[in-house]
């Protein structure tokens, strides 16, 4: 389904003919990508308190301007998201764990103090519709805003620390054996859906001279589709802030 989705925006992007006809800027930019992982009514201790990590968003953009105020943008980026817990968090019990508990007994979540980050990174192609205030001759002022897909290219749990292992929230009743290692890195990619959809915006400003420009921009992007298959670890979704800056060039008048 966003397979077929995301090659239907690119031919609408690309092959419409009113669009190839426009003005043409090509454009390059790169920043920083604060993303975070929400829950919302699915939270549990597995997939809440999440807090904001750092990343990176960089990539390339077309844009079509079709009249002296308006241009469609499609854009292709590369876009860091995740979240990171720092302290005491839930984990499910891992296989190697569940024979210190009598059968029919298994707790649901066992409990610790570590730090762990999830690190999952997407390919997106927003197609963005963009209005321009044009506040003098060098100077413009713009809002853009529009969907998204995007294509998970890489998705890790990096967990590292050392803690005693807890039944309880309240970390009260300590499991025999003292502290454990939770330095690991785990690949996620297969616990993921493969592709995402949502909703990305930005304001920016830009300081035009000739045929060029330079930019900054603030915005971000918001993904509707839960990023988990299964249900084990809850249902989280994908957002982020995104400020970067960049270079455009007129390649088509």
């Amino acid at each position: 389904m966003y397979a077929r989705l995301l090659i239907g925006i690119i031919l609408f992007s690309f092959l419409n003919q009113p669009l190839m006809q426009a003005q043409i800027d090509l454009g390059f930019k790169a920043g920083l990508s604060i993303p975070n992982l929400t829950a919302g009514s699915s939270a549990n201790p597995i997939n809440s308190g999440y807090s904001s990590r750092l990343g990176l968003d960089g990539g390339i953009h077309l844009e079509f301007h079709l009249t002296k105020h308006f241009s469609v943008q499609p854009e292709l980026r590369y876009s860091s998201q995740g979240g990171k817990k720092d302290g005491k968090q839930a984990f499910s019990v891992p296989p190697e764990m569940q024979p210190m508990f009598p059968p029919g007994q298994v707790p649901q979540y066992l409990y610790a103090n570590y730090k762990s980050t999830a690190k999952i990174n997407y390919l997106m192609l927003p197609i963005l519709a963009k209005y321009h205030f044009d506040l003098s001759r060098q100077w413009d002022l713009y809002l853009a805003a529009g969907p998204f897909v995007s294509l998970v290219l890489s998705a890790k749990n990096i967990t590292r620390g050392s803690s005693d292992i807890y039944l309880d929230e309240q970390q009260t009743q300590a499991l025999p054996g003292g502290p454990q290692s939770f330095d690991r890195t785990e690949d996620i990619k297969d616990e993921l859906h493969s592709f995402n959809a949502g909703i990305d915006g930005h304001i920016g400003i830009a300081y035009k001279w000739a045929h060029c420009s330079v930019f900054i921009e603030g915005g971000g992007n918001y993904g509707l589709i839960n990023i988990q298959k299964g249900e084990v670890n809850g249902k989280n979704k994908t957002g982020a802030a995104v400020i970067v800056a960049g270079y455009a060039i007129r390649i088509s008048h």
